[in-house]
């Protein structure tokens, strides 16, 4: 029955295992271990044998529950959850990669993501290209006979750029390689990744699954097969970077909600978008579903219930300018998380991207005038009065 329901109807009532009480609500096991009716059935819940809880660590109703809960949203045969969206990646790589192998990324994805990738996996001898978010033949150029990884973020964090995944798709595969899309500005709302020829999304359900900005999360998706067979869900039983049953049960709550949020994150940042595109020092508006965006047909192609939540701007000034934006709000939150129902604004080349290179920045085109915002819940009128207030200072 629930493979023929909408998103909506989805999100409610996908994962539920009620328990003997027969509870309405997604019931929250608090748990650390679980018990055995013997010294057997322990043996064989260990070995593989039987299926069953074990330990929160790597098995849990409630973490069950959010992962098909997703699952079905995405349309994967598995999900693995793990503790943030950082984790979520490192599981993905840690899992399927060795030393010696090749990533090639989009240069335009989150500044954690690059130190990790240019950073942390050098020290393994697992080495990243870095090409354009756009440009499929640099892809095709950087492969290697070691490349095992095409990785991604669409829309790009900050500058919303759009990558043709079905085009990376055909990529990753003259290369024998996995394709994993972060799919997380999205969500799978308005875009699936899968069924344009990805192979794993990663996402930080800490963004809009939860919703509410409450508490951290992620997850990788996928095929059975690559998830559980392939490495991932051993890494992350083994090295433990795993979601909390408290967490997870946020999570739950937060999907329920999830479509109708991101139609009014979408009509919101529409609304803003086209705003700020009328300010005078306002120099250049990035939002996807901007006919003025570069990649506006592909988005349309590809996100296909809208254009997404996030809108970054740049303002004539620089650093100072875009400075004086943010501290003259007072409506807005300053801070770096994003698809809360509360709009959110930050300074990427300071706090997102701070802690990579100059020339890292630059190639991505990260500025000193740019500013990111989360688009949320309020009304469309009071964002703009509020951002007014710097622009016009």
């Amino acid at each position: 029955m629930l493979d023929d329901l909408e998103p909506e109807t989805l999100a409610l009532h996908t994962g539920i295992h009620r328990s003997q009480f027969n509870e309405h609500s997604e019931a929250m096991y608090l748990t650390s271990s679980f018990v055995f009716e013997s010294a057997a059935q322990a043996a064989a819940r260990f070995s593989g044998e039987e299926s069953g809880n074990i330990y929160s660590r790597f098995t849990n109703p409630t973490v069950t529950a959010m992962q098909e809960r997703l699952a079905a949203l995405e349309g994967a045969e598995a999900c693995v959850a793990t503790s943030s969206g950082m984790s979520a990646i490192l599981a993905c790589v840690m899992g399927l990669l060795s030393a010696g192998d090749h990533i090639i990324a989009s240069r335009s994805l989150f500044g954690a993501t690059v130190s990790l990738f240019s950073n942390i996996l050098n020290r393994f001898n697992i080495q990243t290209t870095f090409v354009s978010a756009t440009d499929i033949d640099e892809w095709r150029s950087a492969v290697k006979v070691n490349t095992k990884l095409l990785f991604l973020e669409t829309p790009s964090n900050p500058l919303t750029e759009i990558s043709d995944i079905s085009a990376l798709s055909a990529v990753a595969k003259q290369a024998n390689a996995w394709l994993v899309v972060d799919n997380c500005f999205c969500t799978p709302i308005l875009q699936k990744p899968l069924e344009l020829g990805a192979d794993l999304v990663i996402h930080s359900a800490t963004k809009y699954l939860d919703g509410q900005g409450r508490v951290l999360g992620g997850a990788v998706l996928g095929k059975r097969d690559l998830l559980m067979d392939g490495g991932i869900f051993s890494f992350l039983r083994t090295a433990g970077p795993t979601l909390s049953a408290f967490n997870a049960w946020v999570i739950l709550k937060g999907l329920e909600t999830l479509k109708i949020r991101m139609d009014t994150h979408c009509a919101h940042a529409m609304e803003i978008a086209r705003w700020l595109e009328k300010q005078k020092n306002v120099t250049r508006v990035f939002y996807p579903g901007l006919s003025s965006h570069p990649q506006y047909e592909l988005a349309r192609r590809q996100q296909t219930a809208g254009g997404g939540g996030i809108v970054t701007f740049e303002v004539e000034g620089g650093k100072e300018a875009a400075w004086r934006v943010i501290d003259n709000t007072r409506l807005i939150s300053i801070t770096a998380n994003l698809g809360d129902t509360k709009s959110t604004l930050t300074h990427p080349a300071t706090t997102t991207h701070g802690r990579i290179s100059q020339e890292a920045r630059d190639a991505a085109g990260i500025t000193g005038g740019l500013l990111r915002m989360a688009v949320g819940l309020e009304s469309p009128q009071d964002i703009k009065a509020d951002l007014a207030r710097g622009l016009l200072s």
